[in-house]
């Protein structure tokens, strides 16, 4: 189960966005706490906003179909302290690619796309800070997802002997 680590960069910018007196609290974001199991986002659900986690872990999984109405539910990895997810319903309402579940006691603060976007819109350099930022945690994503496929690409060449034509 990997860990993934993003930083104190958008921490920082988050602490900025929801002191804003633009950025009310219950209107533009909620901060939410989920017990142990309690799921925070189903796989395929809509979403319309994108999360920060400010205490606690959490496990992202996703299904697996392997035919024969048989399925798995394999983990994809844990987010802790500091980690942003969601954020591809940042700029279009989509379906959820992940079930998200608490494994420990957790406050996560919920932060509406709509809102984000306005403000981010209207304040120019907190927003240029904060795709940076995001930026970068996609690109380290990116980069370990490619890194686990191309284990995975070695593995199932070597498990069925292909390998040996390479």
């Amino acid at each position: 189960m990997s860990i993934f680590c993003e930083g104190e960069k958008l921490k920082k910018i988050f602490e900025k966005i929801i002191e804003s007196p633009q950025m009310l609290e219950g209107k533009a974001w909620e901060r939410k706490h989920y017990h142990i199991n309690d799921i925070v986002v189903k796989e395929g659900e809509l979403g319309n906003s994108l999360f920060f986690i400010e205490k606690g872990e959490l496990r992202v999984t996703g299904r697996v179909d392997l035919g024969g109405n048989k399925h798995i539910q394999p983990g994809m990895g844990d987010l802790k302290v500091g980690i942003v997810f969601g954020e591809s319903c940042l700029h279009e309402s989509l379906p959820r690619i992940a079930t998200v579940t608490a494994i420990t006691e957790a406050h996560v603060l919920e932060i509406k796309a709509e809102e984000l976007k306005q403000y981010l819109d209207s304040n120019s350099e907190l927003g240029y800070a904060f795709y940076k930022a995001l930026f970068e945690v996609l690109i380290g994503r990116l980069n370990r997802s490619n890194h686990t496929v191309e284990s995975l690409m070695a593995w199932g060449l070597k498990v069925h002997e292909l390998d040996r034509y390479l």
